[in-house]
């Protein structure tokens, strides 16, 4: 078969906006293939399956991309830079229906998909645990900053970020300083001697 230049990302996107739409089972590959402007049997040369390729654009797109948790230190002050990094991840996901939609439906019935969000919480972690670790002015035990640490990424990862700022119901975008200043709060409890 031959290739076609730009084929493949062409697939990836049009899987991504459908599958947002109307997600993983509703979607036919006839119409990812119609979306893309390739025959269907390319979409199959590139993803032998309909699962291989949900695996590749979560696996190819889940990506927090270039965090410098230095960048988001602010010494004396970690809740302003937990806010700082839920600010950074929030301008990362914004653009990505993936991260918004996709990944958030299909975990349940997909254990790869469960995987890789698995694997990014792990990122998101040890960003969190550098920045926490960068901006609190004593020590800290280590199982404390952990806990806090997971305590932001569960918070952070209860739903996708865009979904938190665009509804005017919810009021876990306004509660976020708040939860960032209870975190911080048991980090000074906890400091080493």
């Amino acid at each position: 078969m031959t290739e076609t230049p730009g084929a493949r990302v062409r697939i990836l996107d049009a899987a991504e906006l459908l599958f947002a739409q109307r997600g993983f089972d509703a979607t036919p590959t006839s119409s990812i293939a119609k979306l893309a402007a390739v025959p269907k049997g390319l979409l199959f040369y590139y993803f032998p399956t309909k699962s291989d390729l949900l695996c590749a654009l979560v696996a190819e797109r889940l990506d927090t991309g270039p965090i410098d948790p230095n960048a988001l230190i602010e010494p004396g002050d970690p809740a302003r830079a937990l806010l700082n990094l839920a600010t950074k991840l929030s301008e990362i996901e914004e653009d990505s229906a993936v991260l918004r939609v996709i990944i958030w439906r299909e975990q349940r019935t997909h254990p790869e998909v469960r995987a890789k969000l698995h694997e990014h919480r792990g990122r998101v972690q040890a960003i969190v645990e550098r920045v926490l670790s960068g901006s609190v002015l004593r020590p800290i035990a280590a199982r404390t900053l952990h806990a806090a640490a997971a305590a932001w990424v569960a918070i952070l990862t209860i739903r996708p970020l865009a979904d938190h700022k665009d509804s005017p119901t919810d009021d876990t975008a306004t509660d976020l300083p708040a939860l960032a200043e209870l975190i911080c709060a048991g980090l000074g409890a906890s400091a080493l001697a």
